[in-house]
């Protein structure tokens, strides 16, 4: 094994902040990222990115280090070092991770052979079998270590088993229509007259949320899935999820006011513009809840 790293300047080339260097090499120690191949540069742009994200326009020195520190970084920098196409670290995902991710998926589907079909997808996703300008994309990447690995990738798996569900319903329900004959209607190109504070706002927030997050919201609210049926999909009882999901709303209603606050509404103005109906917005709320954008964690257990 090489030397202990030291910062200097490579790391004012990754944009790291000179306040940040001495942090960001002892996690890159901490967390075996030398051990799985994965480079201390990356490392600590990696780092930055998230805080990026996350603490936008932080200026507290001690509170971006209570931040990063409180990151799961060892998950983190197996799922990079992983997205990065690093053989060892698929060695330790693979043990690590492996047999519970089937498990999770039978635990979806009741049946073997359809459980390991959805884990067999979840594989490829994680693994990057789609390309983009000739360079695999790993959704490894989008896993910030903000809760653990583990819980991030049962909700991974969760949202590919709701996909495949809503890809086999629209089939069906497209064929059914079709066989009766039945017309559709075109939709209404004209949105809803709208604050566009509120639309921007709604999407700052939605997209800096966690995956468990927009996961619980969605299966809630827009796929009115009841607790219980969200639990046993995530492997929890329905009481943390119903815990999770008033915390996730208040916490979503409180981002929004403190987005529109800074916009220049008055809290009166907020507090009214949230009563507007989501579907009101010139925004697509479903692209925004499901989507993995913000890595993100997933619900195994309340943190």
């Amino acid at each position: 094994m090489s030397g202990a790293a030291k910062p200097g300047p490579q790391a004012a080339a990754t944009g790291v902040e000179p306040r940040l260097e001495a942090l960001f090499l002892e996690l890159y120690q901490r967390s075996g990222a030398r051990e799985l191949d994965l480079p201390q540069e990356q490392f600590a742009r990696i780092l930055a990115e998230i805080g990026t994200k996350y603490l936008p326009g932080e200026s507290d020195p001690a509170r971006a280090a209570e931040f990063y520190r409180g990151l799961r970084i060892e998950e983190l920098a197996l799922a990079q070092a992983c997205a990065a196409g690093s053989e060892r670290a698929w060695e330790v995902f693979l043990t690590r991770y492996r047999v519970k991710l089937y498990e999770a998926a039978y635990g979806m589907v009741r049946d073997e052979a359809r459980a390991r079909e959805l884990a067999d997808s979840l594989y490829a996703a994680l693994y990057g079998m789609e390309t983009r300008g000739g360079n695999r994309t790993s959704k490894l990447a989008h896993y910030t270590g903000r809760g653990s690995l583990e819980g991030w990738l049962r909700a991974v798996l969760a949202q590919e088993h709701v996909n495949s569900y809503r890809r086999t319903r629209r089939e069906v329900s497209l064929e059914e229509k079709t066989e009766e004959g039945v017309q559709f209607a075109a939709s209404n190109p004209q949105p809803a007259l709208c604050d566009a504070r509120l639309v921007a706002a709604t999407d700052e927030v939605l997209t800096g949320m966690s995956a468990e997050e927009r996961f619980i919201l969605a299966a809630y609210y827009l796929d009115g899935r009841r607790l219980a049926e969200i639990g046993r999909m995530l492997g929890v009882h329905e009481s943390t999820v119903s815990r999770k999901l008033e915390r996730v709303a208040a916490s979503v209603r409180n981002a929004i006011v403190a987005a529109l606050l800074r916009r220049g509404m008055s809290r009166a103005q907020a507090e009214e513009a949230l009563e507007t109906d989501v579907r009101d917005l010139d925004l697509d709320i479903r692209q925004r809840l499901p989507q993995e954008t913000s890595s993100s964690a997933f619900l195994v257990k309340d943190e």
